[in-house]
């Protein structure tokens, strides 16, 4: 499945207050999400010595899925196309890894 499919598929399941005008909106739910992988890999450290048990690697790509499902809501409330911003994303990275600025810091390494 491309990403572009899948903002556009998903977002027939966009039910939340004035969707299509409420960037707001995804944009708490992607950060309460991304809060959730995070207590599933905290909980991983804290409960499984730091092992991803298959419990805890079902349950990590459920939350997973959910933050797909939330950038591809903020995307789309700023009239942004999945495809591009990934391609856009791997181009960047390409730049800084032949430039050896993978690590550091700012935003225009």
């Amino acid at each position: 499945m491309e990403l572009s499919d899948y903002q556009r598929v998903s977002r027939a399941t966009a039910v939340y207050p004035d969707a299509g005008a409420n960037l707001l909106y995804p944009t708490l739910g992607l950060c309460g999400e991304a809060g959730e992988v995070a207590e599933k890999v905290k909980k991983m450290l804290r409960d499984d010595a730091g092992l991803l048990t298959e419990e805890r690697r079902a349950a990590l790509g459920a939350e997973l899925g959910d933050v797909l499902w939330y950038v591809a809501q903020v995307a789309t409330e700023a009239g942004l196309d999945l495809d591009a911003l990934a391609a856009g994303n791997l181009e960047k990275l390409r730049s800084r890894a032949g430039r050896g600025v993978l690590s550091g810091d700012g935003d225009e390494r």
